[in-house]
């Protein structure tokens, strides 16, 4: 399944799309989170993005390929929790697309207001990500508008940019952590992994109250799992994407699970020792590394921030907690 990946051709010819809008992000080397992981440990900052998240670049690059092919629609219907959809809302704008999204109900306020403040149409149902899926899905033929999926090759020639900066950047890697949510963000990682030859291993990263993914990969079949985080939204998915497990499954070295408990305390400690927000999902690798970190010694660790976009409400009452 290897050609849905993008090349290392395909991914060098996305920079120069991502890098229309914004520069690469940078990834350091915090002495604070080493000192508590007792390893070298790296940090890319996809906070750093002018949508606060990774998202972003696979928007501009689907919509480039869109561009290419002529096949520009007059409007676009997706569903998120909240990056998606202002990745697909700031590209569909920078191209005089119109653009609805579909959430569930209750989703993250500021999530919201941020799409909005980009143009899109909002529209609120269902009780959770599939739902809204679902319900795009359906909107999408009845209107003749165009469906952007959350995994599709178009996203993921713009998502690996992110990891083909971060490989390159740092060649000594040893081990990465990605969170996975519908997947897009991993099978990016495996991208630019085979593209550079990189040998770095790459475990995937999943909520405790979301485990599709982790489920799906060990049946060898897509099983459906209910969601009930609370705060890891950007990895709240019900039912995993059969073409991100072909991926996924040769080339993921194991899965974590990690709780809203473990998340909401790395969220902590990257905010004491980086002073960046991160959101629940942005927090899970260094969750998952902070898991692991009895095995991870002698090895130069990378964990992806991959996001910030979390409510400010939802932020003070991690932080307090701790």
């Amino acid at each position: 399944m290897n050609h849905l990946l993008p090349t290392l051709h395909d991914i060098e010819a996305a920079a120069q799309v991502v890098y229309r809008e914004f520069g690469p992000t940078p990834q350091y080397r915090w002495a604070t989170l080493s000192t508590r992981l007792g390893t070298d440990c790296w940090v890319k900052h996809e906070n750093h993005t002018p949508a606060g998240a990774f998202k972003i670049r696979g928007g501009l690059t689907y919509f480039d390929q869109l561009k290419a092919h002529g096949e520009l629609p007059r409007e676009v219907i997706s569903a998120t929790r909240g990056n998606h959809g202002q990745s697909i809302g700031w590209a569909a704008r920078a191209h005089g697309v119109a653009c609805t999204i579909v959430v569930p109900r209750g989703n993250s306020v500021e999530k919201n207001a941020a799409m909005r403040a980009l143009g899109v149409t909002l529209i609120e149902h269902g009780d959770d990500f599939q739902a809204s899926r679902e319900h795009a899905i359906e909107l999408a033929a009845a209107r003749g508008a165009h469906m952007v999926p959350s995994f599709h090759p178009d996203l993921l020639r713009g998502v690996s940019t992110y990891w083909w900066e971060f490989f390159r950047a740092v060649p000594a890697l040893d081990i990465v952590y990605v969170p996975i949510g519908q997947g897009s963000g991993a099978c990016s990682a495996i991208a630019a992994k085979l593209a550079l030859r990189h040998p770095v291993r790459i475990v995937g990263v999943v909520s405790a109250h979301a485990t599709t993914y982790a489920a799906s990969l060990a049946e060898g079949r897509v099983v459906e799992a209910p969601v009930t985080t609370t705060l890891a939204d950007g990895m709240a998915c019900r039912v995993a994407d059969a073409a991100a497990l072909e991926v996924l499954r040769p080339h993921l070295e194991r899965i974590v699970q990690v709780s809203d408990a473990e998340v909401a305390q790395a969220m902590r400690m990257l905010f004491a020792d980086t002073h960046n927000v991160a959101e629940g999902a942005g927090a899970a690798s260094f969750a998952a590394a902070w898991q692991e970190r009895a095995a991870l010694p002698g090895q130069v660790v990378g964990t992806t921030l991959s996001g910030g976009n979390v409510d400010s409400a939802v932020l003070a009452g991690v932080l307090a907690e701790g």
